[in-house]
C-alpha cells in the first residue's frame, strides 16, 4: 500500500540516536552509527521522531510499505526482553532516585548523579527528568580537575558533559532543542580555563540565543590546578 511513512537522510544523521529515544514503537535503531528505519510496520506515519532530531535528516515520504500492525508493535512493547529502540543498553534514557540528603564529601563517593546518559551526544532531545531542571553542562575535563565536583555542582542538577575538542561536533542544536522542548529552570556552564573548553560555553550562548527562552544561567570557569576562577 502507499502511505506516509518517514525517511531518514543517513548523510544528515549525526548519530545522536535521539530519533530512537522518541520512538516509543521501536521502529527506529541504530546501525553502525547512523539511525535506520528497521521496520516499515512499526512506523505510525505520526513523526514523533522529526521534532527530536537535531540535523533535520527526517522527514515524511508517501511510498509503497506495509501497514503499520499495532497489535506487532503493542507485544513489543509488552515483551519483557524486548530491545532496546536505541541499540546499545547503555545509552537507555533513565532517572536516578536519590533521597534528599545534605551533599557529601567526594572523598566517600556520594554520588549526586539523578539520569543516565550524561554525554550530550547522547543525550535525549526530551525526557521527563528535563522539565523543571536545573541543567548543568559541563567539560568532561571539570570533573576530574574539581575535587568537589558531585556536591558542588551534579547536587540538584540535571547533568550533561561533552567535550568540544574531542567530540568534533557542535552541540548548539541539539541544546537548542533541549530547551526548546523542556521546561528548564535554570542552566550552569561548568568549563575549564583553557581556550578550547570556551566551545562549550558558546554553543550554549548560540542554544540559549536559538531556542528563544529566557532562562536564568551562569559560567563558572575551573582553573586546571582544580581552584574556581571565575562565576
Amino acid at each position: 500500500m502507499i502511505r506516509k511513512i518517514i525517511h531518514i537522510d543517513e548523510e544528515a544523521c549525526n548519530g545522536c540516536g535521539a530519533c530512537a529515544d522518541a520512538c516509543h514503537e521501536g521502529a527506529i535503531g541504530m546501525v553502525d552509527g547512523k539511525a535506520r528505519l528497521l521496520r516499515d510496520d512499526y512506523c505510525d506515519g505520526l513523526g514523533d521522531c522529526l521534532p527530536a532530531c537535531p540535523t533535520g535528516a527526517i522527514t515524511f515520504v508517501e511510498r509503497e510499505a506495509g501497514a503499520y500492525d499495532a497489535a506487532a508493535v503493542k507485544a513489543r512493547q509488552g515483551a519483557s526482553e524486548a530491545p532496546l529502540p536505541c541499540g546499545c543498553p547503555g545509552s537507555q534514557s533513565r532517572a536516578i532516585r536519590r533521597e534528599a540528603a545534605p551533599a557529601r564529601p567526594a572523598t566517600d563517593g556520594g554520588s549526586q548523579l539523578r539520569q543516565w546518559p550524561v554525554q550530550i551526544k547522547l543525550a535525549p532531545v526530551r525526557a521527563p527528568y528535563f522539565d523543571g531542571a536545573h541543567l548543568l553542562i559541563a567539560a568532561d575535563c571539570a570533573a576530574y580537575a574539581y575535587g568537589s565536583f558531585h556536591a558542588d555542582f551534579i547536587q540538584g542538577r540535571v547533568t550533561l558533559i561533552g567535550c568540544p575538542k574531542l567530540d568534533g561536533c557542535d552541540y548548539s542544536e541539539k541544546l537548542t532543542e533541549i530547551l526548546r522542548q523542556n521546561e528548564i529552570k535554570s542552566l550552569t556552564v561548568a568549563r575549564m580555563e583553557v581556550p578550547c573548553c570556551g566551545g562549550i560555553e558558546q554553543a550554549v550562548v548560540a542554544a540559549l540565543r536559538n531556542s528563544g527562552r529566557m532562562i536564568p544561567w551562569q559560567v563558572v570557569t575551573i582553573g586546571t590546578d582544580g581552584r574556581i576562577l571565575e562565576r
